[in-house]
């Protein structure tokens, strides 16, 4: 139950609040110190005071350690991505502050009342909200989200207390009273939103905002909380050290794998390599401006064996495209800045605008491969990464994106000609390293590991497609064929 009538005294403020602003600041520094990130979202009604509750928070902070994000209606460019994109663009590295002055909500909210989001928009809302909040929880962020409230009746006495001052009345205009006389109808969706979004590791907090002495204590309190409870979780979890993956001895009853059954003697001699691959080029050119036209992106990920040719496949297939409508995305180890992140981070930051083509050199799956292989992140962290990268690739594909992801395989004797070829080659040798013949002795960890990887993420709605590769030129064609006919159904389905 929500009393508006809570009060503070300023003698009791006086007692309390500089201690708050002192532990914060403290607080901060052991946030930093444990790596510890923390978003804050500030919703609530208009003139419930938001922004004076965000500067007291910024004044107490170290302001080289936190960023106040104010969220506007989106942009053009961020209306050409995937809606949830701006908001993984701003999250915080491990050991920042990051604030929203209104957030992912306006969604469920702004956007429904004013009839930009329907019904089936918004329940898509929610679930891509609680995904998005539960993945960052689970990597160790503090989510602290608050309701500022205030009634009817101090709203407008607030909104009329603006108008009168030429420094403020600017705040004030025809869609604030509007607002305000639909407030019932938001009061709806507010208690809808409370319902649906507060979770046990992200609820929402009502602030009962009518006074701003007891509106900020509360606030800092909340933060307080959260944050040292995160902090010293962290303290009291025993460390586990992941480790490198082991392959037990197949069992009698299992039958041969995805894998297994590939026929790897597929082949194509070089005129029909040549003769179809023009074909493709021109059709796939075609397709590149219909989709920029049409606004559909597309994501292409490449994954596969070492020396299972990613590169040249990679190399032919965009000789069809125009290049100022595609990107090559190469990934490699991540360095510090994304380290600090979590690591769907990067990708998010590399969605392919609407129209336009990405292509990633390897990808996402690097979680379920060569770190779980590894042993770079722990068992925890990569048995819930297949259900993250669904989630992932779900929300681009609700967007529209045409998702084509191909594992490209070899055997191990084409693997290892390919090696000793490469060694071989002068101008070829810098494609083989140390690693290439660790990995080499790692194949069964690797098969094992591909093979969990293709059951658990192959969907309806980004599948993947094994290329059989010891015919560079069979897999090339293929490649392309098959981003020609994913294309070709999406526009289809138009």
């Amino acid at each position: 139950m929500v009393n508006l009538d809570e009060r503070l005294s300023k003698a009791d403020y006086a007692r309390v609040f500089p201690g708050l602003e002192q532990d914060l600041g403290e607080c901060q520094r052991a946030a930093r110190k444990a790596g510890v990130p923390v978003v804050i979202v500030f919703e609530g009604w208009a003139a419930a005071g938001k922004g004076s509750v965000i500067n007291r928070l910024a004044q107490t902070l170290d302001p080289r350690g936190f960023e106040v994000h104010s969220t506007l209606p989106p942009t053009k460019n961020e209306r050409l991505h995937p809606w949830m994109w701006r908001f993984w663009n701003t999250l915080p590295a491990a050991g920042d502050f990051a604030m929203f002055d209104r957030s992912w909500y306006r969604r469920v909210l702004a956007d429904r009342i004013h009839g930009k989001v329907g019904r089936a928009e918004c329940e898509a809302a929610y679930r891509d909200i609680d995904e998005f909040e539960q993945q960052w929880i689970d990597a160790g962020t503090v989510i602290v989200k608050f309701w500022l409230h205030i009634s009817k009746k101090e709203q407008r006495r607030r909104f009329k207390r603006l108008e009168k001052s030429a420094a403020t009345a600017w705040k004030v205009g025809k869609t604030q009273w509007e607002n305000h006389r639909r407030y019932d109808e938001w009061k709806t969706l507010v208690e809808e939103m409370l319902e649906r979004t507060s979770t046990a590791a992200a609820p929402w907090t009502i602030v009962e905002a009518t006074q701003g002495r007891f509106q900020r204590t509360k606030v800092f309190e909340t933060v307080l909380r959260a944050v040292h409870a995160e902090i010293e979780r962290r303290a009291a979890a025993p460390r586990v050290e992941p480790t490198p993956m082991r392959v037990s001895k197949p069992s009698p009853t299992d039958g041969p794998t995805i894998l297994d059954r590939l026929d790897l003697s597929l082949s194509l001699d070089r005129e029909e390599y040549e003769q179809e691959l023009g074909k493709l080029h021109k059709r796939l050119f075609d397709l590149e401006h219909e989709i920029y036209t049409r606004r559909v992106p597309v994501a292409i990920v490449y994954e596969g064996v070492d020396a299972g040719g990613k590169g040249g496949n990679i190399k032919r297939l965009t000789r069809g495209l125009d290049p100022r409508g595609y990107k090559v995305v190469p990934v490699g180890p991540p360095n510090p800045v994304e380290l600090a992140h979590h690591y769907l981070w990067r990708f998010w930051r590399e969605a392919p605008k609407a129209g336009h083509i990405a292509l990633f050199d390897r990808s996402w799956y690097g979680r379920v491969l060569v770190e779980r292989v590894e042993g770079l992140c722990g068992e925890t962290d990569w048995r819930r990464a297949y259900r993250e990268i669904n989630e992932f690739e779900r929300q681009w594909s609700d967007f529209g994106t045409v998702l084509v992801k191909f594992w490209l395989h070899i055997d191990q004797d084409e693997q290892l000609r390919r090696f000793e070829a490469r060694q071989e080659t002068p101008y070829k040798q810098w494609k083989i390293t140390d690693e290439d013949w660790r990995n080499r002795k790692k194949w069964p960890q690797y098969k094992a590991a591909v093979v969990e990887m293709l059951e658990r993420t192959s969907t309806t709605y980004a599948p993947w497609t094994v290329l059989e590769a010891n015919c560079k030129l069979y897999a090339r064609v293929k490649a392309i064929r098959t981003v020609v006919r994913a294309i070709e159904e999406a526009l289809a389905g138009r």
